[in-house]
């Protein structure tokens, strides 16, 4: 069985958007690299922060829609179900994790990632002893 790799939505900014040469190489290197060898994991909130983040920079609706079908393509998605929103709630209190940063953990986690890609949370936090969290972006 292949391992489950969480990827927040930075990483898909970054690949899809160009803005930062360095990063987007970081992004579309990692993720070129591990898509045979593991299943990428994302949630909705993921495709509802990258859609938000393109629209800010201006992308059209069809750009937005081919990024979408792109995602839908490469990745498991995990729904939202009340038991992640309960999840997400003891993880703000026990890591102090922001809220929409606790339902993607919450959301790793129920979807049995072992690893979070992420450039916002803690290099390398071990949660509930299950999930890494990894920035790929760090040297």
């Amino acid at each position: 069985m292949k391992d489950k790799i969480f990827i927040d939505t930075n990483i898909w900014v970054y690949l899809y958007l160009h803005d930062d040469d360095e990063k987007y190489k970081i992004a579309e290197e990692y993720l070129s690299q591990n898509n045979r060898d593991v299943v990428f994991v994302i949630s909705w909130q993921i495709i509802n922060e990258v859609s938000n983040t393109l629209l800010r920079y201006k992308c059209t609706e069809f750009e937005i829609r081919k990024y979408i079908e792109q995602l839908c393509k490469t990745c498991t998605i995990q729904g939202f179900t009340k038991e992640i929103v309960l999840t997400a709630s003891s993880l703000r209190e026990k890591y102090s994790f922001s809220f929409w940063d606790s339902i993607i953990v919450g959301s790793a986690l129920f979807s049995e990632c072992s690893m979070l890609i992420s450039e916002d949370m803690q290099n390398g936090l071990n949660v509930e002893e299950k999930l890494i969290v990894r920035n790929i972006f760090l040297k």
